[in-house]
């Protein structure tokens, strides 16, 4: 909580815990190690010199494992009143921005199915809650058909409306990135943070569209299409050329066979 408390909610936060680093002298059980790698901060990610270098007391896998011993413990006495409520509160918002998915996601599911029958969450945040659960289900898993499911039966059980999580999870069933780059950059840092799971492979499917519809294009189209610099993408392994710092070749023309 003090580590949080140093950043406002916003950037500054999402900055700071995605500046943070996992040490290997970590138990390798915690939930930060057993992050997905493509999830988790790359080893050797250099931190923003607007945020001082992390130490022992604010390293992520200390404070996922602090988060995970509170929520075991609440798990195992079987607490469902306001304190377990606010806890998990807590929790969840942390682990969504350290994108730790194997804490958020037992999180929704335990304030979902055992807190809020018995210590109701307020209307808000139940519907905060429901839309991260749509979104991982959308966004992490991949399972479009078990989201929309889920659209339709919290808009029937709670009243639930969330027109940009139901727009990006359309998004992602019709492959419209121009939609789902738009949309990412207008939700907060929780939602984005779940939808960074599925930017891989809606940029993957952006540069194979791209690889088959164009010879050549401007660098700013393919930066805007892809949500990337062309540094990223030459670093991620994209074989294009870049001619005088604005044309991409794409493809050369195939010389046509002598008549």
């Amino acid at each position: 909580m003090k580590f949080c408390a140093n950043y406002p909610r916003g950037p500054d936060l999402e900055a700071a815990f995605a500046s943070l680093s996992i040490s290997s002298s970590n138990n390798p059980s915690s939930d930060a190690a057993s992050k997905p790698p493509s999830a988790g901060p790359a080893a050797g990610r250099k931190v923003s010199p607007m945020l001082p270098a992390p130490g022992p007391e604010v390293e992520l896998g200390t404070i996922l494992m602090a988060m995970r011993k509170l929520r075991e413990s609440i798990t195992a006495t079987k607490r469902t009143d306001s304190f377990a409520q606010r806890a998990y509160i807590f929790i969840l918002h942390s682990t969504l921005l350290a994108s730790a998915w194997e804490s958020y996601m037992v999180t929704i599911l335990y304030l979902l199915e055992n807190i809020h029958p018995v210590t109701p969450l307020p209307v808000p945040e139940l519907h905060e809650v429901l839309s991260y659960h749509i979104l991982d289900l959308a966004c992490r898993q991949g399972s479009l058909n078990e989201a929309f499911r889920q659209v339709i039966s919290a808009r029937r059980q709670h009243h639930w409306a969330d027109r940009k999580v139901e727009r990006i999870t359309m998004a992602l069933a019709t492959d419209d990135w121009v939609t789902f780059w738009r949309l990412r950059r207008q939700v907060d840092g929780y939602q984005r943070a779940i939808m960074s799971f599925a930017e891989e492979g809606m940029r993957t499917h952006v540069l194979k569209c791209l690889g088959r519809s164009y010879l050549q294009a401007d660098k700013d189209y393919v930066e805007r299409s892809t949500s990337s610099t062309w540094d990223e993408l030459v670093a991620n392994g994209v074989g294009w050329d870049l001619v005088d710092g604005e044309k991409v070749i794409i493809r050369k023309p195939k010389a046509k066979a002598p008549g």
